[in-house]
């Protein structure tokens, strides 16, 4: 195991012990301050908080040292009946290992799949005991689209049947919208009334993420968040069964139709959207899951703004707090996923980012909301729960921006700000950033959909506008590549026990704490020009997520 490292965030166990003391004249702020970022990082990252697991004692006391580090800078709290912490009620569910079962009918013969070679299966979070038998439909990718001129249940009645449905998306649609449609692909199924969903692994995804890796996440507990009557979100009580298929497994679900799943995948590799038809077959799927109802803080801290109208709308500014706790991985010896880019920086970066607000001689117009999010590696539940439960009306949050992973390992000359294409926040964004010497730069890998992945994308869907900030491929050393730097992380570190402080410094040399300092500051500058200017930010007219989630503000029209 690594040693803990304490040490420094000991010195700076106050964030305003840290906090500079340049003289402030009305117009001015001092800097971010590089070494609070990194007494922030130390105490996140180390061993004693065990990974930060979303329902953990130790992220509980993450919780408690952010909002503690709130409270010090004079934050006011904006949580759960007069606190900092909102407390997120969930639900942990494991699937029984040797219950999962999938039996094909054909033709009057029943096969067994082995279970987990040719199939897996999660738990369900509603039910302790499911068994289903019904009738396939294959119905393509799922998906609905008028914009995109999209529907793949054409012609098919799914009604008390199991969908059959491939993995991923159409080549054709842009990755965002794409990424946003997959997202909707249970739901689809529930409303036309299936009762099940069966998942094609491809040869196409195999090549994107073999299905060995998902083996790794057998005994991983599913989670949701509870809304007020204790039922998951999102839950549909007749989707009752699921599997993931191998797509050697899955020859046979076509033994009866009228085209093989061979052809299937031929059409794929012609960009061609294949038709949904009857699959002349039945299957029976079932499973037993065990239950335990938890729950997990967010931690949510105000500045109220100083104009009399102005003060009831907010900036919301969010990082998450959690990470993967302890790993599967029976290959190495350390089993603590410390998640020190992902997210213990971005958190870092927002404590500094209010402290340069806490420090404003003159607050700002509007009020800064920080919300520190639980669950974000559970599937943004935290986040989503805040959508759905704001501690301040969603009419009223006017935009976000989200920090996670900021890679500090090299001094970064660019910054990418997902979401700025969809809204008047790509203005502001570049602003900000040219302040501090810095371009934006387009995404560098649009097909990763990256915008609809993290925090931030819940209260996308609640209409607000947001951005979420990454650092750019470029460093300011003419001999470094950012770029080959941040990949190599990613292969290495991410999600990984080696995403803690020595073995990064190991890998890269000093932590850029620096760095770090220029992304608060950018943030800060985001947010200070949001809270300051009379309009609010708004959707562009030709965006894909204007026209679904919300259509580009006009105060007049409010009044």
């Amino acid at each position: 195991m690594k040693k803990n490292v304490f040490a420094g965030a000991l010195a700076c166990s106050l964030i305003v012990g840290c906090a500079s003391t340049t003289p402030q004249t009305a117009n001015t702020v001092s800097a971010a301050n590089a070494q609070a970022i990194e007494a922030h990082m130390q105490f996140l990252a180390a061993d004693a908080l065990a990974g930060r697991d979303t329902g953990s004692n130790e992220h509980e006391i993450a919780s408690l040292y952010i909002a503690t580090q709130l409270q010090a800078l004079g934050l006011q709290p904006a949580g759960d009946n007069g606190s900092y912490l909102q407390r997120v009620p969930l639900r942990k569910a494991r699937l029984a290992q040797d219950s999962a079962r999938f039996t094909l009918h054909v033709n009057g013969s029943s096969t067994d799949l082995a279970y987990p070679k040719a199939f897996f299966t999660g738990p369900s979070l509603q039910f302790a005991q499911t068994e289903v038998t019904a009738p396939l439909v294959f119905a393509g990718y799922g998906l609905v689209s008028k914009e995109f001129g999209l529907d793949d249940y054409a012609n098919l009645d799914v009604a008390g049947k199991i969908v059959v449905l491939l993995t991923g998306r159409p080549d054709s649609l842009p990755s965002e919208e794409a990424a946003h449609l997959s997202s909707l692909k249970t739901r689809l199924a529930a409303e036309r009334g299936a009762v099940g969903i069966i998942t094609v692994h491809t040869p196409k995804q195999e090549k994107v993420r073999p299905y060995a890796s998902s083996l790794l996440y057998l005994t991983t507990p599913s989670m949701e968040w509870l809304d007020a009557s204790g039922t998951p979100a999102d839950s549909y009580p007749n989707l009752k069964a699921g599997a993931y298929v191998h797509y050697d497994a899955a020859a046979a679900l076509f033994a009866n139709a009228p085209s093989s799943l061979a052809d299937i995948f031929a059409q794929q590799d012609k960009q061609q959207n294949p038709a949904g038809f009857e699959l002349g077959v039945s299957a029976t799927l079932s499973r037993n899951s065990s239950h335990e109802d938890i729950s997990s803080p967010n931690v949510i801290a105000v500045l109220q703004g100083s104009d009399p109208v102005l003060k009831d709308e907010y900036v919301v500014v969010t990082a998450h707090s959690d990470h993967i706790g302890y790993s599967n991985d029976v290959r190495s010896d350390d089993k603590i996923n410390n998640g020190a880019m992902d997210n213990a920086a971005g958190v870092a970066i927002l404590l500094e980012t209010a402290r340069l607000f806490a420090q404003l001689p003159e607050k700002p117009k509007r009020s800064i909301l920080f919300v520190v999010v639980t669950g974000e590696e559970k599937g943004l539940l935290g986040a989503d729960y805040f959508a759905n439960n704001p501690t301040r009306p969603i009419e009223k949050l006017v935009a976000n921006v989200n920090l996670d992973m900021p890679v500090l390992l090299y001094p970064f000359a660019d910054m990418i700000a997902f979401g700025a294409n969809h809204s008047s926040l790509g203005a502001v964004v570049q602003q900000a950033a040219a302040k501090e010497g810095i371009a934006l730069s387009a995404d560098p890998m649009p097909e990763q959909a990256i915008f609809t992945r993290s925090d931030h994308y819940t209260l996308v869907k609640k209409g607000v506008p947001a951005v979420f900030l990454m650092t750019g491929f470029k460093s300011q050393l003419p001999d470094q590549d950012g770029g080959k730097v941040w990949a190599s992380f990613f292969a290495k570190h991410y999600h990984k026990p080696s995403d803690d402080i020595p073995s990064l410094i190991k890998d890269y040399g000093a932590i850029r704490y620096d760095a770090g300092a220029v992304f608060a500051d950018i943030n800060f500058n985001i947010a200070l020009d949001v809270a300051n200017t009379e309009q609010r930010p708004y959707w562009l007219k030709d965006s894909f997520f204007s026209r679904v989630f919300g259509q580009p503000y006009n105060r007049e029209t409010e009044k």
